[in-house]
């Protein structure tokens, strides 16, 4: 089976998964897609924890008590969030594999490093001549855009994302979930997922 991955290198539990998607690899073809989290984010009418003070502090020492958890080497950039436009934008031009995807993940969450302040470096680390320069053509522009709304489209609101058929799936955490999916296809016919899916909002409606 075919699955979409959609990711920003800015999400450290993004890293987790690349890291974990062995795990999958078996019984899906999984491809990347980077697309830009904060156009995912104004899209979906949501916010990024970074954009949360008090969620914030938490969200990162999570990230430190999973790495340590899951054995991964990870360190924070020098500072978080960061802009990635000229990154991801990098990933679409060059049409990143796995390879090159997993060293970009890395100079950020390994090497501790924002590809902002070190583009000579990161592009040396991606296999790449150090004098690559930013992309700024229109149709690599243009293909990062259409990413993420096609993830907007298929109802992603965050990354990762993993879409499988008709269906998503949010975070590192629902690497279990996509699991238990492929083995129980029929899972969202049941009833008490589509009770759950069309459980009324009792809170008023929001102003214009």
């Amino acid at each position: 089976m075919k699955a979409r991955f959609y990711f920003d290198i800015i999400s450290p539990f993004a890293y987790f998964y690349v890291k974990l998607r062995h795990r999958l690899e078996p019984r899906l073809q999984i491809e990347p897609v980077p697309v830009l989290l904060g156009g995912l984010l104004r899209g979906a009418h949501n916010q990024g924890p970074g954009e949360i003070p008090a969620k914030r502090a938490y969200t990162y020492q999570t990230c430190v008590w999973q790495a340590a958890k899951l054995g991964i080497p990870f360190r924070f950039p020098e500072h978080h969030p960061f802009i990635t436009v000229a990154a991801q934008r990098l990933l679409v031009q060059e049409r990143a594999d796995w390879a090159m995807i997993e060293r970009a993940f890395e100079f950020v969450w390994v090497l501790g490093k924002d590809p902002n302040l070190h583009w000579s470096d990161f592009c040396a680390h991606l296999h790449l001549d150090p004098t690559t320069p930013r992309p700024e053509s229109a149709q690599t522009k243009a293909d990062l855009i259409a990413n993420t709304q096609e993830a907007l489209d298929r109802g992603a609101f965050g990354v990762p994302t993993l879409a499988l058929g008709d269906r998503i799936f949010w975070g590192v955490d629902a690497i279990d979930w996509v699991i238990d999916y492929l083995n129980q296809p029929q899972m969202f016919d049941q009833v008490s997922y589509r009770a759950a899916a069309s459980v009324p909002n009792g809170l008023p409606p929001t102003p214009a």
